[in-house]
């Protein structure tokens, strides 16, 4: 019998440590960790899991440097310290990219998540599990819904009361902030305040964050519908308008993990909303106007998509280097030259552009881009109650022009 090749044979280990350090590892993984020749880890990783007899190797910064030594070591018995649950929200996802399955063995202990619904009696499928570590505060607002239950993992011990801040801010004052600190070891410490009256001090960096949110009635809550209000984006007219959205948002028809390029961005409503759809969606939001740039970031961290990727230039020449889209919306600028073709050609099989004009200039070119590809064209007429004197009567918006086309 032949032997079994290296590289089916597990050689590295990711070891869950919790806060009541070796006495909470299984057998299994405390083996695990002594047989290991070279471990890699944090300063409170190690704290934990001492006294070690391998080499101990703490994580550079940033963390991906220590990957290449990782992957030399392929064939000889290595570990890596995480806590908890190294695949919720840990490290584990992050070098199961770089060494195939069946080369890893994981030992993982409770997340932070499931302790923490433990200790609040909450079920951990009917909670938000999030994690503002490395990430931008804004990204907890489209998760602010009237009733919900957060659980947020902090940056430091700084997170809870930024939170605080920012629920008080968008009306949610009345809800109550838990602090559960070094959950599952002897310094365990959980303490509660309402949003708008936090004053918890000294809170351990090792901290998870359990929110029930609580809206007052004028709370700015983003609806789960496309279509927000105009008045949410900050705008100097150059703004897709709400019907207008929600119809090319549909037309658009994003798809998990999918990718934008929001093409005359504008106020960025169309990107902004793409992104809030769904989490892992994510968009280029191309302007060319710097001042209409600088206030696409603003409406993105103001609805809680901090992440969109503002691209400040002219098309078809700011879209060199991009990364390949899935979808693209041209909502300025289609007469542009070279700019149909470009975004026809850089489309994938099956990737939709949709097209919004109200120009005839710009009917023009999509009455020809429509006659030489297909693809559906539609004309848009919103029509709103105005007052006429003492009465009312309907006042009609420019009519709107939408091409939309799924590349074969």
């Amino acid at each position: 019998m032949s032997p079994e090749p290296v590289s089916s044979r597990p050689w590295l280990t990711l070891v869950g440590i919790g806060e009541d350090g070796r006495a909470g590892l299984s057998p299994a993984a405390g083996a695990a960790l002594d047989a290991a020749e070279c471990v890699y880890g944090g300063r409170r990783h190690f704290a934990l899991a001492g006294p070690l007899a391998a080499e101990a190797r703490i994580w550079p910064s940033p963390i991906a440097d220590a990957y290449p030594g990782i992957l030399a070591r392929r064939g000889r018995p290595t570990c890596i310290l995480a806590t908890g649950d190294p695949f919720h929200y840990g490290i584990g996802a992050e070098i199961a990219r770089l060494v195939p399955a069946d080369e890893l063995r994981v030992f993982a202990q409770p997340s932070a998540f499931s302790l923490a619904c433990a200790r609040l009696g909450w079920a951990v499928a009917e909670t938000g599990c999030l994690t503002l570590h490395g990430r931008a505060l804004p990204n907890l607002i489209p998760h602010l819904q009237p009733g919900a239950r957060l659980l947020v993992l902090s940056w430091d011990g700084a997170t809870p009361a930024a939170v605080a801040a920012l629920l008080t801010e968008r009306g949610f004052g009345a809800s109550t902030l838990t602090v559960l600190e070094a959950m599952g070891g002897a310094r365990e410490r959980r303490r509660s305040a309402r949003a708008d009256t936090f004053d918890l001090q000294a809170i351990d960096p090792l901290n998870t964050l359990a929110v029930a949110v609580a809206a007052a009635p004028d709370a700015r809550v983003v609806p789960l519908a496309p279509g927000l209000d105009d008045a949410w984006f900050e705008n100097d007219g150059q703004l897709t308008k709400s019907d207008i959205r929600a119809v090319t948002l549909a037309a658009l028809r994003p798809r998990a993990g999918q990718v934008l390029w929001d093409i005359g961005a504008g106020a960025g409503s169309i990107s902004i909303e793409w992104m809030l759809r769904r989490p892992g969606l994510r968009a280029f939001a191309v302007e060319a106007n710097p001042a209409r740039a600088a206030r696409i970031r603003r409406n993105a961290a103001h609805l809680g998509v901090p992440g969109l990727v503002v691209v400040e230039g002219a098309a078809p020449d700011a879209l060199d280097g991009l990364e390949r889209p899935d979808a693209v919306f041209i909502g300025g600028g289609v007469t542009a030259a070279g700019l149909l073709e470009r975004a026809l050609a850089t489309l994938p099989s099956g990737g939709r552009l949709v097209s919004n004009v109200v120009t005839l200039e710009g009917e023009t070119v999509l009455l020809a881009a429509f006659a030489r590809h297909g693809g559906g064209l539609k004309r848009l007429t919103v029509a709103k109650a105005d007052p006429v004197g003492h009465l009312h009567g309907w006042r009609s918006a420019m009519p709107v022009t939408q091409w939309t086309w799924v590349k074969p």
